[in-house]
């Protein structure tokens, strides 16, 4: 039976450019028509969407670092997955699993080549296409190198990389994975759902004492989502030889005042200590790769897919951002659309 498509769709817009914390004023949920398809181009019901604090990076006039930023007026991006229900392409059929960047609406059309399509049989539940591995899988299998015997430091490690990040290095051999979030229940959360060995509260007094406690030999490798203090912190405890990846900076998006580390080089040169920030694009091929990866793992039993469910469509996406941003989501934030 033909599903009966609505003639318009719901969406968020970027009303006002931020100043502070996001509030619920700067974004909009508007109603769209949908167009008429033209040749080549097909019609996603969207089902799942993940949220990602570099939406907020995007919720800016400008930025430093080479992403779009969103335009006023307009509909948002972001990572999505759904069904194709209207198709005028012979590269996808109706009933098609495809994953794209065009969230934040109901329907999304467009030509066919912006759809990536995925095997439902893959992975246990649709949701779990929008895991944040492809990041998490890149810093610490390729950027870190971690292995047999590492002992491994995640800062920000409830964000939904960080519990992937943790239990990817553990997969891969690490001795101890240690991971740092901001209140008594996220410590519960690393501990009994994400597979971390041991996890503090970096509100609890200095970090480079609480990382001394946890790894007295010092960490070997550290993944970090947060920068700021606890970059530094990382610093003066980490061993000789130890391989920092840096994911991401969120001391500065929650404009901390300590957001710029101070590094003693004196004392970090003569260790050897190696930094390299990286950016993953979730290529097709990356994300493909990690999908291979997640399957076989999940198989296994070596890995799983902690995460925040968000019931209520379009309508719940801008309180669920601004939930994110506040730190009230535990691993991969995701929002049900359908």
């Amino acid at each position: 039976m033909t599903e009966q498509i609505p003639s318009k769709s719901r969406e968020v817009r970027l009303v006002a450019y931020p100043e502070g914390a996001l509030t619920l004023d700067d974004l909009e949920v508007a109603v769209a028509e949908l167009p008429e398809l033209q040749p080549g181009q097909v019609l996603v019901r969207n089902e799942w969407m993940a949220l990602g604090t570099v939406y907020r990076d995007q919720m800016q006039a400008a930025l430093e670092i080479p992403i779009p930023v969103f335009q006023l007026g307009e509909p948002m991006w972001g990572r999505t997955v759904g069904t194709v229900v209207r198709s005028l392409s012979p590269d996808l059929a109706e009933g098609d699993l495809v994953e794209h960047y065009a969230g934040w609406r109901e329907y999304t059309p467009g030509y066919a080549g912006m759809f990536f399509k995925r095997d439902r049989d893959q992975l246990p539940g649709l949701e779990y296409f929008l895991s944040y591995g492809p990041t998490a899988w890149r810093g610490m299998a390729e950027i870190a190198k971690v292995r047999e015997g590492d002992v491994v430091f995640v800062s920000g490690a409830t964000s939904g990389v960080g519990v992937l990040a943790g239990q990817i290095a553990k997969a891969l051999g690490a001795a101890k994975v240690i991971g740092s979030t901001g209140s008594k229940a996220k410590i519960d959360f690393l501990v009994n759902e994400a597979g971390y060995d041991a996890a503090f509260d970096y509100h609890d007094g200095p970090v480079a004492d609480r990382l001394r406690e946890l790894a007295p030999d010092g960490i070997t490798v550290f993944f970090d989502n947060v920068g700021g203090a606890q970059f530094e912190a990382a610093a003066q405890v980490a061993a000789p030889g130890a391989r920092f990846a840096l994911c991401g900076s969120l001391a500065a998006q929650h404009g901390e005042e300590d957001a710029r580390p101070r590094l003693d080089l004196t004392s970090l040169i003569p260790r050897e200590i190696s930094f390299q920030g990286f950016v993953t694009l979730h290529t097709p091929e990356q994300i493909e790769e990690w999908n291979a990866q997640f399957a076989t793992w999940l198989a296994e039993g070596k890995i799983t897919f902690p995460r925040t469910v968000v019931e209520g469509g379009v309508p719940a996406l801008p309180q669920a951002m601004i939930d994110l941003l506040e730190g009230r989501h535990s691993g991969a934030a995701l929002v049900r659309l359908a």
